[in-house]
């Protein structure tokens, strides 16, 4: 034992040691280049579409536009950070305001964004999600449904901008894995205790790391990472468990000290892995919008499949035009490649969703049908059944109430505390009886219902020496335990175009089995349970990594189409998905978009809502882009439709009227991907007040046709409401194409 901790002590000594070299290294190479004036900030210049297939050409093009702000060449060049050369055009450098503000009125210029940091949003999934049975290996014989039509999703390549790799953890091996596809262009990146030739295989093919944005920000500031290393190693663990949930090869008995116990793997399970760390032990896991914008334009040109961003800023407030990876993820969907993102973890308050734009497949976080039961026991013998993590042996302790986060906690040392708020210290305490719902973060909590807290405070304050024994969590799966939208996911509607809907679907997002890796107090045995929106989005990814196998020619917006039409609105017990937060409050779609994902119907959606460029152009006039602004973010002659297209006729698969006055019609298109001759009839089931009408209400569809139809919406409220919610489903009685309707009557006042 003593040895041991002698050697995890010299580990951290190392790795301290490494962190100083790494800081002292990068912030020395910032001084050379002249950015250590503390004027200067970091700035992204967005150029739109590249002009020249040559990224050689494109980075010239902006060291000469760097050129008209300074003095010289060498100036010019030490300024830049990154150059944005192969999904789209642009750069980052060190700027001055008035230098800012200058580039700003260049006439190839669209916009100019200051750099800013953003969070991440962090077994029993895929049985949950009826992903075909859980394979017994790897072998697609043992596999039934999507998983065997794809091959377990056989040479998709499925990216993640999140905090790197571990690369030892067992999920990344190659066993059985063909060689690289040919038209991988990407690459792995040696750097500390990361060897490309050593750590990369046919399954992790691609590690990359970004820190000159996370460098640029920080100097001059003294900001402490215990932990960290100047490669794509993974010092967090995020990035290892997001990576293992979308495409995690096969490990078998995997748990957390025995809970969950059952066989890892991803959604997507013989996916490629290319791994772009752009997250930090910096600013609390902090991640450079600067940074980001690079690894997106890195992974466009790699050629990824699918776009996996366990991250995200604050909620947007104004215009998207501003908003942390509008354009870059613009740019990626564009060019094929669907950008699934984190919905957030700000819930349950409204309008707290975030990465709102059309393109994203926007991922709220569901429980599993799992629960892990924790028995406690009073000192009277009143037994309560908890929550946690906790695996024993059972312990007997004194008990406590801590009031606030500010209460002297004198006298409480080894106790268990109740307490009402998550917000606690820890130091010092034997536990914590949580009386709320599950917080997004990995501290040991027992959490148990507000009810069960009042009994057990009522305990603590008529007893003169109250006591508790906690015994050994277990493992539960199945009914009564059925699938809720989890407090903390964000929810709709959308702060910035109350007509798109976001959150797009749901996944699960709590206490996920996944890889973590050795560093983190959380693992066991390289494994750990974690929760977050950043743990549903590559539970969507894999998913997506499976359809575009299966459909290669269908577009980001089909794949998200086909998800959202065919998600579950019941658990699948047939009981209805509640959303937590209020008492007993049935999910929305201002929860959970259309509902739970359901991968399987999700392959055979029968028709799906597709969108193309005219979709992207009239939400992009109402977010207040001009002709010129637009034509260059398109790279071709574009004007905004005169009269302005109505931002409810996007071809999304969801309606969302916020304010209805009266009444309005808009329009939707729907492709046949199913059967030739497919006859389809309109299922209206209208919000409360309002009256839906469809034209025509039977559509007959030839093999690949494309038809359209109007809905018209009238309410028959005298005043101002709020949000009413219904759907509209295409059945021709073998798919149900079904779209989330919300409402909200908005009476205006006559002159």
């Amino acid at each position: 034992m003593k040895n041991t901790y002698l050697q995890s002590h010299r580990l951290v000594l190392l790795f301290s040691f490494s962190l100083v070299l790494f800081l002292n290294t990068e912030l020395s190479l910032l001084a050379s280049a002249g950015g250590t004036d503390k004027n200067t900030k970091v700035y992204i210049v967005y150029l739109g579409e590249r002009e020249h297939d040559d990224p050689e050409l494109v980075t010239a093009s902006h060291h000469q536009m760097l050129e008209s702000l300074h003095e010289s060449k060498e100036e010019a060049h030490n300024s830049m950070i990154y150059s944005y050369q192969h999904g789209f055009s642009g750069f980052a450098a060190l700027l001055t305001s008035s230098q800012a503000k200058k580039i700003s009125e260049h006439p190839s210029v669209i916009h100019v964004i200051p750099n800013r940091i953003v969070k991440l949003k962090t077994t029993r999934t895929w049985d949950h999600l009826g992903l075909s049975q859980v394979p017994t290996s790897s072998s697609p014989s043992s596999v039934k449904g999507l998983l065997n039509e794809t091959n377990m999703g056989s040479d998709a390549i499925i990216g993640l901008l999140d905090t790197g790799i571990w690369p030892e953890s067992e999920v990344f091996n190659d066993q059985g894995f063909g060689p690289i596809p040919k038209r991988w262009r990407g690459k792995c990146e040696s750097g500390e205790d990361f060897n490309a030739t050593i750590h990369c295989n046919n399954k992790l093919i691609g590690a990359k790391y970004y820190q000159k944005g996370m460098m640029a920000e920080i100097r001059g500031k003294r900001k402490s990472m215990t932990r960290e290393f100047k490669s794509n190693r993974d010092a967090i663990g995020h990035g290892t468990h997001t990576a293992t949930i979308a495409g995690g090869s096969f490990v078998s008995n995997a748990s957390f000290y025995g809970l969950a116990q059952g066989t890892v793997r991803g959604g997507a399970p013989r996916a490629r892995i290319a791994s772009y760390k752009v997250c930090w032990d910096l600013f609390f896991l902090g991640c450079s919008i600067v940074d980001m914008w690079k690894a997106y334009d890195d992974a466009i040109h790699d050629g990824v499949d699918v776009l996996s961003v366990s991250l995200g800023g604050d909620v947007p407030e104004g215009s998207e035009v501003d908003q942390v990876d509008f354009v870059a993820a613009f740019h990626a969907v564009t060019k094929g490649i669907p950008v699934v993102a984190a919905a957030g973890n700000d819930g349950p308050n409204a309008q707290s969703v975030i990465n709102v734009a059309p393109w994203f497949l926007t991922v709220a976080a569901t429980t599993l049908d799992r629960s892990f039961p924790t028995k406690i026991t009073l000192g009277n013998n009143q037994t309560f059944y908890a929550e946690s993590l906790f695996t024993g042996p059972d312990i007997t302790t004194g008990l406590a109430f801590l009031e606030s986060y500010s209460h002297n906690t004198t006298g409480m040392k080894g106790k268990t505390v109740l307490a009402f708020d998550k917000r606690v210290p820890k130091e010092g305490l034997g536990a914590v009886i949580l009386a709320q719902s599950v917080p997004d973060e990995s501290y040991p909590y027992i959490l148990t219902s507000y009810e069960h807290g009042a009994d057990i405070l009522q305990y603590i304050r008529t007893t003169r020496s109250p006591t508790v024994r906690i015994s050994a969590a277990t493992t539960l799966t199945g009914p009564p335990a059925a699938a809720k939208v989890v407090v903390f996911s964000s929810r709709g509607p959308n702060s910035v175009s109350p007509a798109i809907l976001k959150p797009d679907i749901a996944a699960p997002g709590v206490n996920i089995l996944a890889a973590l890796n050795p560093l983190n107090p959380d693992s066991h045995n390289g494994f750990g349970l974690l929760s977050g929106t950043s743990m549903s989005t590559p539970v969507v990814s894999g998913i997506t990594a499976l359809l575009k196998c299966l459909h290669p020619d269908w577009s980001p917006a089909a794949i998200r189409s086909a998800l959202v039409t065919t998600a579950w609105r019941t658990s699948k017990s047939g009981e209805p998905i509640f959303a937590e937060g209020s008492s007993k409050k049935l999910a929305d779609p201002f929860d959970y978009g259309g509902g739970l994902v359901n991968p399987e119907s999700a392959a055979d959606p029968g028709l799906v809502y597709d969108m193309g460029i005219k979709d992207y152009i009239s939400y992009m006039c109402s977010a207040g882009y001009n002709d010129t602004s637009i034509s260059r973010v398109l790279g071709k002659k574009t004007n905004c439709p005169s009269p302005g297209a109505s931002i409810l006729d996007i071809n999304l698969p969801s309606i969302t009227i916020p304010n209805l006055d009266q009444e309005v019609t808009l329009t939707r298109t729907l492709t046949n991907v199913g059967p030739n001759n497919s006859v389809y009839k309109a299922v209206i089931e209208s919000p409360l007040g309002v009256t839906l009408t469809v034209s025509p209400t039977t559509l007959v569809f030839g093999s690949g046709e494309v038809l359209s139809y109007a809905v018209t919406a009238k309410t028959s409220h005298e005043v101002n409401t709020g949000y009413f919610f219904g759907s509209l489903t295409w059945t021709d009685g073998v798919h149900d194409v079904r779209i989330p309707v919300s409402v909200q009557t908005t009476i205006m006042t006559k002159p």
